[in-house]
């Protein structure tokens, strides 16, 4: 049997939607394959990512209770198609027992969910053709791939997709592929895989929404005499105009040159101010420091 989600993630199973999100966070940080370069941490991250998405989704995680490591096998809509209401429902097990559901998977125990959910939904029950589960996996994008989209080609249980990503994808989009879920019973439809978008930390881009930030460094005299340069984008290379007199965390607004919308407007980019000084000056570059020092009435800490 899989791994306990509960367990990979070291919350109780009466734990709040609150502990569940702080636990994830806890561990991600922990285990991300950009900050441990454990051989084994990124494993132990897709473990600790699958349990979140499993336990923070309200509806995922009451069949995953009730029906443990056979959720994915479980339509989202199993209680009304057996009538289950607050007593749960009755039906004859494979083996003849009775079986009550709705009490947790531990109750399953032993039992072939196949031959069961076959008891529950088909021939003599008369439900006839069931759909089968949509299911969701994880597509982690770096930011320069989640801006510029196009086509991928994934593997996900020895199975390959061929993904259509759209330009602009933020984190936590849902990417549909009709079909690619569970499978159904009784000559019930296949359900749909979702691929749900994870963009993974960048040290040049960071995301706020559709917006980016971007470091700019500059010289001195760049930011007090003022320069146009170019910055790196995740589509490309941009020109921002540095306006004199700029100081250290002064943001430069690159309207529309965020991440992409295709239902709306893009986000915008934002260029922050880095002042960098020569780590070992020459002769002459202290000389001119020495002068400018001696010539200059300027207080940094009064502002003028």
């Amino acid at each position: 049997m899989a791994r306990d989600y509960y367990e990979v993630l070291g919350v109780s199973r009466d734990a709040t939607a609150d502990q569940i999100q702080q636990a994830f966070r806890t561990l991600a940080r922990k285990y991300h394959p950009d900050v441990n370069k454990d051989p084994a941490a990124e494993d132990r991250f897709k473990e600790v990512n699958e349990a979140y998405h499993v336990l923070s989704d309200p509806d995922t995680r009451k069949r995953y209770d009730r029906f443990g490591e056979d959720f994915r096998k479980v339509p989202e809509d199993w209680e009304e198609r057996v009538g289950a209401g607050a007593g749960g429902f009755r039906g004859a097990g494979p083996t003849g027992a009775r079986v009550r559901y709705g009490q947790g998977f531990g109750d399953t125990s032993g039992i072939n969910i196949e031959d069961l959910f076959a008891d529950i939904f088909g021939g003599s029950g008369g439900f006839g053709p069931i759909p089968g589960a949509d299911q969701e996996a994880v597509l982690e994008l770096s930011v320069e791939e989640a801006y510029r989209g196009g086509k991928r080609q994934i593997s996900l249980d020895g199975r390959n997709y061929g993904v259509n990503v759209p330009a602009g994808v933020i984190d936590g989009q849902r990417i549909r592929l009709a079909g690619e879920g569970g499978r159904g019973s009784g000559n019930g439809p296949a359900g749909d895989l979702y691929l749900v978008v994870r963009i993974k930390p960048d040290k040049r881009f960071r995301l706020n929404g559709r917006d980016i930030s971007v470091d700019l460094p500059v010289s001195p005299w760049e930011a007090v005499l003022g320069t146009t340069v170019a910055i790196r984008t995740p589509g490309g290379e941009a020109k921002v105009k540095v306006p004199q007199g700029s100081s250290t965390g002064r943001q430069l607004r690159l309207r529309g040159e965020g991440m992409p919308n295709p239902h709306g407007a893009p986000g915008d980019l934002y260029a922050e101010i880095k002042i960098m000084v020569p780590a070992k000056p020459t002769a002459r570059e202290r000389e001119l420091f020495e002068q400018l020092a001696a010539d200059s009435t300027f207080d940094p800490r009064r502002g003028r």
